[in-house]
């Protein structure tokens, strides 16, 4: 895999990451459970030991955490992982507790406090809520808590299924524009093959590009936990794009997130390349549903990608689906290719009444004093 593109051996690209200041750790269900899945207090003495370690060094630590779930195998006595979601969201909902708890009890042991946060995505989806959401966990890093985030797995169907606290990580780590995400789980971090399963699989060190090798790797490198490694890369495209490093890395190892941030050559790296992306825009791109698409022909597309334009409706040839003034839309070209998100001045009904024209006759079709651009380019992200 050395030689494809996207990625570098280890030795080609440095680690700058121990000037991290706000650090995500996202915690797999294996580095807190045994191998019946019920939660195991040793793994969880091990991690908040190295969480104080960082906290020594005046890091911001944030900790997005499985094993509710199997917190509650142990407490219910269960004999394997329950499959029937209604008795997943059960179990979850008796271990939510014993899960903090236990994470009170050795966090207290180095006088250091916590706080629960139960999220799903629609806390992401709504833009009030989402500032709230960042308000109060930089109100918690401010006052030297570290925040302790699980999917509301209660009521939280489809993240269940889909092991979603990867992508969930990457939307707190990109809310919070924080310096560095790491995901520990384990294995060490990205192959070309499940290395369980085949002598030939490649180890691979840094990622610059989420290619399509990259990507088939994925699905081929390894299945751990709920989620597997295929949410785990999902959740890299949302790091990367907004900027923010990632690490993959053996959560077994000893001091793992201290060599991690020491520059020590642990785990996958996944190199962003651009700046940290404000939270206006990531809000934008990733975490809010686009309610409907707007079709635009290639001058209005020239516009928007070179020369940073708004939306006018001159360059509108049609509108799909029902939305509302304020509402997440994709754009796309006229081949109905998206290249762009933004938020809307004006709903569906109107944006089909208005296509075609120039700004200065919105006031008469409408009858009334609206915006020049369908959307302000201050409100527009490209894809």
């Amino acid at each position: 895999m050395t030689g494809e593109a996207g990625v570098k051996s280890a030795g080609s690209a440095g680690r700058n990451i121990s000037e991290a200041k706000r650090i995500v750790i996202k915690v797999g269900t294996s580095n807190l459970t045994d191998n019946n899945y019920r939660l195991e207090p040793r793994k969880v003495e091990k991690l908040t030991k190295e969480i104080a370690e960082l906290k020594k060094r005046d890091k911001e630590v944030i900790v997005v955490s499985s094993g509710a779930i199997g917190a509650g195998i142990g407490k219910l006595d269960l004999k394997q992982r329950p499959r029937d979601i209604k008795l997943l969201q059960a179990t979850a909902a008796v271990g939510q507790s014993i899960l903090m708890s236990t994470y009170d009890k050795y966090f207290a042991s180095y006088e250091q406090t916590i706080a629960q946060v139960l999220l799903t995505h629609e806390d992401f989806f709504n833009r009030q809520r989402y500032l709230n959401l960042r308000n109060t966990l930089i109100t918690l890093l401010k006052a030297g808590l570290i925040p302790i985030i699980n999917e509301n797995d209660t009521v939280a169907v489809d993240e269940i299924k889909l092991g979603d606290n990867d992508n969930l990580s990457a939307l707190v780590a990109s809310n919070l524009e924080a310096d560095l995400l790491i995901m520990l789980t384990d294995i060490d971090g990205l192959f070309s093959q499940d290395p369980r399963k085949s002598k030939k699989a490649d180890f691979i060190s840094v990622v610059e590009e989420i290619t399509p090798e990259i990507e088939r790797a994925a699905e081929t490198g390894g299945k751990m936990g709920v989620g597997g490694m295929k949410t785990k890369i999902q959740a890299a495209k949302v790091a990367m794009n907004a900027g923010i490093p990632l690490v993959i890395a053996n959560g077994g190892e000893e001091n793992i997130l201290l060599r991690i941030i020491d520059g020590e050559p642990v785990g996958t790296l996944f190199k962003p390349k651009k700046d940290k992306m404000n939270d206006r825009a990531h809000w934008i791109l990733f975490a809010s549903a686009p309610k409907g698409r707007i079709k635009v022909d290639d001058g209005a597309k020239t516009a928007l990608l070179k020369n940073g334009s708004s939306l006018l409706p001159s360059g509108i040839i049609d509108v799909e689906n029902e939305f509302i003034s304020g509402d997440t839309v994709s754009i796309v070209d006229a081949e109905g290719i998206e290249f762009a998100k933004g938020i809307t001045n004006y709903s569906a009904a109107e944006i089909k009444r208005i296509k075609g024209v120039h700004s200065r006759e919105i006031e008469q079709i409408l009858d009334r004093k609206g915006y020049t651009e369908v959307v302000y380019r201050g409100n527009l992200v490209r894809i």
